[in-house]
């Protein structure tokens, strides 16, 4: 048996006719990668922290249901959908600026593994109905959050524009 080849993220399917430049040496794709590493790790460490703080400005009773969190996913995913809409469709930023924003900050302050072990935690606590409320409630919350706002960002983008 034969192992399959390497998975390389950095390939491109391109037609066979078209000669391909020889592969980076390792070191200079990770030379490459490392703004992209350092931008979303630092944007994350901002992310989490500003999730941890509001968990300490509201802190949830154990057994209830977790607003905060709730809270923390929905604001995260309304900032996202505005975030994109003007970084593809008003500004041009920086190609660090999507990783560290997107990926980075708004990665870190989301907690969709929180999500997961809250409802665990209402569930093994007899709370079924809220575990199960909490397991629709939060994706149906999330994209809802992102659509809306990034409509709603379209609109004043159109409307400032005119």
């Amino acid at each position: 048996m034969t192992s399959p080849a390497p998975f390389s993220p950095m390939t491109e399917s391109v037609s066979p006719d078209v000669e391909q430049p020889p592969p980076l040496p390792r070191s200079a794709r990770m030379r490459e990668q490392a703004p992209f590493v350092g931008v979303v790790a630092l944007g994350g460490a901002l992310g989490a922290c500003a999730r941890y703080g509001a968990g300490l400005l509201w802190p949830g009773a154990p057994g209830a249901f977790p607003w905060t969190t709730f809270g923390v996913n929905a604001l995260g995913c309304a900032v996202i959908g505005v975030f994109m809409v003007v970084i593809t469709e008003m500004w041009s930023v920086h190609r660090l600026v999507r990783p560290f924003f997107g990926t980075g900050v708004l990665g870190g302050f989301t907690t969709f593994s929180t999500y997961a072990v809250d409802i665990q935690g209402l569930v093994e606590g007899g709370h079924a109905g809220a575990g199960l409320a909490y397991l629709a409630a939060t994706p149906l919350t999330a994209v809802a959050a992102v659509w809306g706002a990034a409509h709603t960002a379209r609109r004043l983008i159109v409307r400032r524009q005119t």
